[in-house]
């Protein structure tokens, strides 16, 4: 029974990405959270990386679709399908969830209902026990700040579909802030910029490698340009240009206000003594819209608050649900042991008595 009690998986259910977490062996899979499925029978073609080489090259008839909107889960049936797939990958066909503990990832500020609904759909398909725990508080975990201490600590993920503010402190989230802003929109925002400056529409894929490659917050200090290949609006035909750093640079101006309106209102709700915290231990960035050139300078510079890059900005809220399942396997093992020694004294009792 303990041995398959030690069956534990942590899974950071994100928007673009999925990231999974297992007990003793540590994070054995990174895929997108991405779905392709035959619009006319209703049949799954492929799943996580597969399904994303697919993104803007499918027939009519075979859409690709993200499970999940804004790190609320969207489509309850894809993601039970995307999940199962990938755990199929993990234990290599072994019936996925059975008799597992699954610790999984959740946005802060859903609702109770929403969560419930989350803990049930994995329980329904075989799992023993499933937990919710809310992203900030995983990535703060994951990263090594002292969330258990009488100490703040500032959070912000930026992942997907949203972007989360935290303070943290004694194991639990105290002021939480989130806005409908990440990685995805940063993708519109270059799609739109290009097809207002060049008459050009360029698909996601595109937005994404320019947001990885030449993408800045800040003013470059040296010029890197990108050629990119898209479909001219005027002529409809192919056609190719270059652009660089220092144009794409003016285009986050919009998402760097939001971000800062909402940290500024996370902290106009924080308590005093928490707030000189912050001030003095800084802000972690995690999530992959954390590793946007010049993020943390920017809003160091526009916050007046010291601001640090985790060291696996995308990997922080895996690691961190892997820690809490170290914790909970120790205390596992430890009632198991004192089951047992309370079973031997029993035992002794029982033949002393005879």
């Amino acid at each position: 029974m303990l041995k398959r009690l030690e069956e534990l998986f942590g899974v950071d259910l994100g928007t673009c990405n999925t990231l999974i977490y297992q007990q003793k062996k540590g994070i054995v899979l990174q895929e997108p959270s991405v779905v392709a499925i035959q619009t006319d029978t209703g049949e799954i073609k492929a799943i996580g990386q597969e399904a994303y080489d697919m993104i803007g090259r499918t027939p009519a008839n075979v859409e690709v679709i993200y499970p999940l909107k804004d790190g609320v889960i969207a489509n309850f049936d894809m993601t039970l399908a995307m999940l199962k797939y990938f755990i199929g990958k993990i234990r290599k066909g072994y019936n996925w969830f059975r008799s597992f503990h699954v610790l999984i990832s959740v946005p802060c500020g859903i609702t109770n209902v929403q969560k419930r609904a989350v803990e049930e759909m994995i329980v329904h398909k075989g799992a023993r026990r499933s937990t919710t725990v809310e992203e900030p508080l995983a990535a703060a975990m994951g990263a090594g700040l002292p969330v258990e201490e009488p100490i703040g600590s500032m959070v912000l993920d930026i992942g997907g579909g949203t972007s989360q503010v935290a303070i943290i402190s004694l194991g639990g989230i105290v002021v939480s802030e989130a806005i409908r802003r990440g990685g995805m929109s940063i993708d519109q925002d270059i799609i739109e910029y290009v097809k207002r400056a060049y008459n050009m529409i360029i698909g996601e894929r595109t937005a994404e490698d320019i947001k990885k490659n030449v993408a800045t917050v800040v003013k470059p200090a040296k010029e890197i340009t990108m050629d990119i290949r898209g479909r001219d609006l005027m002529e409809g035909l192919p056609r190719s240009i270059t652009i660089t750093s220092s144009e794409i640079y003016e285009i986050f101006d919009d998402f760097m206000i939001a971000l800062v309106e909402c940290i500024r209102l996370a902290m106009e709700k924080c308590p005093p003594e928490l707030a000189g915290d912050v001030m003095e231990q800084g802000i972690l960035l995690c999530g992959g819209g954390a590793l946007l050139e010049g993020l943390d300078k920017r809003l160091q510079q526009e916050l007046g608050v010291p601001v640090f890059l985790a060291e696996h900005p995308m990997a922080c809220i895996a690691q961190g649900t892997g820690k809490m399942l170290n914790f909970n396997g120790a205390i596992i093992e430890r009632s198991a042991k004192l089951i047992t020694q309370s079973d031997k004294l029993m035992t002794e009792k029982q033949e002393s008595v005879q």
